[in-house]
């Protein structure tokens, strides 16, 4: 496994952080003292936290309630970033549809093709809300991006949004020359929740055979049902809060056994060889940094190529960050997967 870390620069950020006390007794936590942890907040993340402070928890919230929070929160504003082409499509899932935006970089294609699944839990979140992802994805990799709009729970829990990520994937590598995309450079991806069922879909892949998918991108991801990990209760309150995840995984599953499913959750899978060859994404003061870390060691432990890229001194969701204003580590993120991408795509 090749493990990158993005390191903080401290004199810039430098008595700036206005974090809590309460919040600073677990900034440099013992179990992470050789991983490059940084000591304080980016200033982008700081400032954040500050706004987020007067949100409402989630978790008080029902889900249709939350979405309408997310989507007037979230909306991009101002010009979007520009690209080629984007298209607006339907493709058909098991008996019903799936919206899906296809985003096409300038340029002569064919092009690599991302299939990319949003976060939110599982239960917020879509395709206008994830458009500067999209967007920044394409330009950056040379890629068609293909953002799902998958069903969310608690209307439809596991496993329909997975489903609805792997009958995209199985399209795109069937249909996507549509579009301009080359469907045998094929990847899938995503951002927490997203990731997690990236994850599925690449686990689904190996065992039927089909779809073949070249590369994971797996942006801070769910990993596991559990709260064995150390940064779950480090971290908690950094934006992502343990209530949170709660109420997320109680929506999503209808069961409590589905926990234990390795197609929800990959840590719970007794083999991880034979996957496509990953880029993990991880942020310093994100209560899943553990378990997409574990995720990252089992791949590798199991002969999977694995890139781990670490960026200590932001939190969960910066990798969206992407709009105004424009969060420094996000971009530097973006950049990063596109390399990876290019280099296991080309």
């Amino acid at each position: 496994m090749v493990y990158h870390s993005r390191p903080g620069t401290a004199e810039s950020v430098k008595n700036r952080c206005a974090v809590s006390t309460a919040r600073r007794s677990v900034l440099m936590p013992s179990a992470h003292a050789g991983i490059g942890m940084g000591d304080e907040l980016h200033p982008d993340a700081e400032q954040f936290l500050e706004l987020a402070e007067q949100a409402p928890d989630l978790h008080t919230l029902t889900p249709p309630e939350a979405r309408a929070f997310q989507r007037e929160t979230s909306l991009p504003s101002g010009e979007p970033e520009a690209v080629g082409a984007v298209h607006d499509t339907v493709v058909r899932g098991d008996g019903h549809g799936i919206p899906l935006r296809v985003y096409v970089p300038e340029g002569e294609g064919p092009f690599p093709t991302l299939v990319w699944a949003h976060g939110g839990g599982f239960v917020i979140g879509d395709v206008d809300t994830e458009d500067p992802v999209g967007r920044a994805l394409a330009n950056a990799a040379g890629c068609v991006v293909v953002s799902v709009d998958y069903r969310l729970a608690p209307e439809h829990p596991f496993p329909a949004a997975l489903h609805d990520v792997y009958d995209a994937t199985a399209w795109a590598a069937e249909s996507i020359d549509r579009f301009d995309g080359d469907p045998d450079r094929l990847a899938v991806g995503g951002a927490s929740a997203g990731g997690n069922l990236a994850t599925g879909v690449a686990r689904l892949a190996r065992d039927r055979d089909a779809p073949a998918i070249d590369y994971q991108v797996l942006v801070y991801p769910v990993t596991s049902y559990t709260e064995a990990y150390p940064s779950r209760a480090e971290y908690d309150g950094y934006f992502l809060t343990r209530e949170a995840i709660a109420w997320f995984d109680e929506c999503y599953l209808s069961d409590p056994l589905h926990g234990h499913n390795p197609y929800a959750y990959p840590l719970e899978a007794a083999d991880h060889s034979d996957l496509p060859p990953a880029t993990v994404v991880t942020a310093g003061f994100d209560p899943l940094w553990d378990e997409g870390e574990a995720y990252a060691d089992a791949m590798a432990e199991a002969g999977v190529p694995v890139e781990h890229r670490h960026y200590d001194d932001v939190i969960h969701a910066f990798f969206g960050r992407l709009q105004e204003p424009n969060w420094e580590r996000a971009r530097e993120a973006v950049a990063d997967v596109a390399e990876d991408l290019r280099a296991n795509l080309a």
